[in-house]
C-alpha cells in the first residue's frame, strides 16, 4: 500500500489507469473505497505488467480479485492518472519544448565508457515541421496516457490530414472512444491500439470507410468481436491480431467467415488455435493473400481434396484461393503429410516451419533440404529465399535420400509423393551397390566431388581439399580419411554439412549413415570441426 493524504479521486471499477510519472505501468480498476484500519479512500489495481504487491487482499480482507498473487496493489487517488485527451497528447508530444533533463538524456558513450553528449543536427527544423500541426500526416503518441478523444469536433480542426496515427499502450477501452477519433479524421487509413484492453464491443461504431490498417495486438479482442467489428471496417486490408488469446474462429452467420473483401494480410501469431477446422473457416476470404499463424498450437495442416470440397459450401471458389503466404512456425506440426499439404494451396509461394518438431533435427524432424524438395512451388522458405540452385541441389539430394531408404523397405515410396517425379526430372538412376563375384561395385554415377573445410579453432590454417569420394562413405570413415588428411591425429572430430540457404550447418552426427544415406550430392561442402 502507498499511503499520500487523500484527495477527491473520481475512479469507477473498470478504468484504465496508468502510475503518475510512469506512463509505462498500466493497469485497471478494480475497487475503489476503504480500507480496514487506514483513512480516506483507497483504489485497488490490477497491473498490466504482474508487477503488485498482492492478490487484492490486505491483513485478510479481500477487496478485489487481481489476476495473478501479486499484481494487485491499493494506492491513494493522487499516485494514480486518468490520462489526458488526444489533442492534450498532440499538444505534449510535438509542441512541448525538451526539458534539461531530456536534453541530458542525448549522449552516447566514449571508448573510456564517459558520456559524450550527442546535439540533433536541425531539431528546431524538424520540430517546426511536426508542430504545424495541419499538415501532420503522421503521429505516434505511444504510451502517452490517451483515455479519451477530447473536445466534440476539435480533433479534425486540428490534424486534418493525419494518416497513421499510433495509440499503442494508451489508457483507451471504450470502442465508442475510439470511433469518435477516427470519425473525426476522415483520411485516417492506418491505426495501432496495440496493449490498450479494450473492452467487449457494444454500441454501433460509425463505418470507418477510410481506415486500411487496424493492429488491435493485445488488446483482449476475440474473433466475436472482429466479426461485430467487420461491418464498419469495409475497407480493411490489413488486421492485425496479435497475443488476443484467440482459439477459436467463429464466423456470425455461416461456416466460414464472410465479408472482409479487400483484406489481404491478416495476422494471427502468438494465439491458442489449436484445430486446422478453425483455420479452414478463413478459407473463403477472397483477397487474402498473407495469413500468419505462428506461435500457435497447431498439430496438422490438411487441405481438402475433392471429396471434401464437395461437403463445403457450395462455392466456385478454391480454398484460400490468392493466398501466397502462410507462416506457421512454432506450433506443433511433426509429419510430413502436413507439408505435402501445402503443396495443395494453388499460388503459395512463402511458407515458415521453423521451430515445429518436423523442422527440428535434433528430435527426429527433417532437414531443410527435404522440406524444400517436398515443397514444389515454394520460394521464400523460413524467410530466406530459395534460390534455383538450392531447389536443385536439394531435390537432386532428396532423390538420392530415398533411394538409398528403399533398398531397405520398397514400400516407403508411399511417403514420398515427389519422388518419381523428381527422379525423372533429373535422370537419376538407382546407385546402390550390387555385390558380383569381384565384391561390392556401384552402378550409376558412384562417386561425389566433396569439399572439406577445417574450422576447428585449434585445427590452424589449413587450404580446403576437394576429393572425389564413394556415395557409399559413411561419415564415420569420413572421419577417420579427415584425419589423414588434414594430419588431425590427436583430435576428435565432427562433421557439418554446409547448405546454401540454411543459416547453419547440419550435424552429421550418425557414424553409420553414407553420405548416400544423407542425400548429400556432387559439389556438396563439408566443415570439418573438433569436439569440445
Amino acid at each position: 500500500m502507498q499511503d499520500s493524504p487523500d484527495s477527491s479521486h473520481g475512479f469507477r471499477v473498470g478504468q484504465r489507469v496508468h502510475s503518475s510519472g510512469d506512463s509505462r505501468r498500466i493497469g485497471t480498476v478494480k475497487y475503489v473505497g476503504p480500507v480496514e484500519g487506514y483513512s480516506g479512500t483507497w483504489v485497488g489495481v490490477d497491473w498490466d505488467n504482474g508487477e503488485g504487491k498482492h492478490d487484492g487482499s490486505v491483513n485478510g480482507v479481500q477487496y478485489f480479485h487481481a489476476k495473478s498473487e501479486r499484481s494487485g496493489s491499493l494506492v491513494r487517488a493522487p499516485n494514480l492518472s486518468q490520462g489526458i485527451s488526444l489533442l492534450e497528447a498532440l499538444e505534449k508530444r510535438y509542441r512541448s519544448k525538451s526539458t534539461n533533463d531530456e536534453e541530458d538524456e542525448m549522449y552516447v558513450l566514449s571508448t573510456s565508457n564517459n558520456r559524450v553528449s550527442v546535439q540533433l543536427v536541425g531539431k528546431d527544423k524538424i520540430q517546426d515541421k511536426l508542430s504545424r500541426f495541419e499538415e501532420l500526416t503522421n503521429a505516434s503518441l505511444a504510451y502517452m496516457g490517451v483515455s479519451f478523444p477530447g473536445i466534440p469536433d476539435q480533433i479534425n480542426t486540428t490534424v486534418p490530414n493525419m494518416k497513421e496515427l499510433d495509440l499503442t499502450g494508451n489508457l483507451l477501452s471504450d470502442w465508442k472512444d475510439v470511433g469518435k477519433i477516427c470519425g473525426q479524421l476522415p483520411a485516417l487509413q492506418a491505426l495501432n491500439l496495440s496493449n490498450n484492453l479494450m473492452s467487449p464491443y457494444k454500441s454501433e461504431l460509425p463505418p470507418l470507410e477510410s481506415i486500411r490498417i487496424l493492429v488491435l495486438n493485445n488488446t483482449g479482442v476475440d474473433w466475436e468481436q472482429v466479426e461485430l467489428l467487420r461491418q464498419s471496417l469495409t475497407a480493411i486490408e490489413e488486421l492485425h491480431l496479435i497475443g488476443n488469446n484467440i482459439s477459436r474462429v467463429l464466423p456470425m452467420s455461416s461456416s466460414f467467415v464472410q465479408g472482409f473483401n479487400s483484406l489481404r494480410l491478416l495476422n494471427l501469431d502468438d494465439n491458442c488455435i489449436a484445430e486446422w477446422d478453425e483455420v479452414m473457416k478463413l478459407s473463403q476470404l477472397r483477397c487474402l493473400e498473407q495469413l500468419y499463424l505462428n506461435k500457435n498450437c497447431l498439430n496438422s495442416i490438411l487441405y481438402p481434396d475433392n471429396g471434401q470440397q464437395n461437403e463445403l459450401e457450395a462455392t466456385s471458389y478454391w480454398p484460400f484461393q490468392n493466398l501466397r503466404c502462410l507462416l506457421l512456425g512454432d506450433n506443433n506440426i511433426g509429419d510430413l503429410v502436413s507439408v505435402d499439404s501445402l503443396n495443395l494451396f494453388p499460388n503459395l509461394v512463402e511458407t515458415r516451419l521453423s521451430e515445429n518438431p518436423i523442422a527440428d533435427t535434433t528430435s527426429g524432424g527433417v532437414p531443410r533440404f527435404v522440406l524444400i524438395a517436398r515443397l514444389a512451388k515454394i520460394k521464400v522458405f523460413n524467410g530466406s529465399e530459395v534460390t534455383p540452385r538450392e531447389r536443385k541441389d536439394s531435390e537432386i539430394r532428396y532423390v538420392r535420400l530415398v533411394i538409398s531408404r528403399l533398398h531397405a523397405n520398397a514400400e516407403e515410396i508411399k511417403q514420398h509423393p515427389r519422388f518419381s517425379e523428381l527422379k525423372s526430372l533429373y535422370g537419376i538412376e538407382d546407385e546402390r551397390p550390387s555385390t558380383g563375384a569381384s565384391g561390392p561395385q556401384t552402378i550409376g554415377s558412384g562417386f561425389l566431388s566433396i569439399t572439406l573445410k577445417c574450422v576447428g579453432a585449434s585445427m590452424g590454417e589449413k587450404q580446403p581439399l576437394t576429393k572425389k569420394l564413394p556415395a557409399t562413405t559413411t561419415v564415420g570413415k569420413l572421419k577417420f580419411l579427415c584425419e589423414s588428411f588434414f594430419k588431425l591425429k590427436s583430435l576428435k572430430l565432427k562433421l557439418f554439412l554446409q547448405e546454401e540457404g540454411s543459416p547453419l550447418p547440419v550435424l552429421l552426427d550418425s557414424d553409420t549413415s553414407s553420405l548416400m544415406d544423407l542425400g548429400i550430392g556432387n559439389e556438396s561442402i563439408i566443415l570439418v570441426d573438433e569436439e569440445n
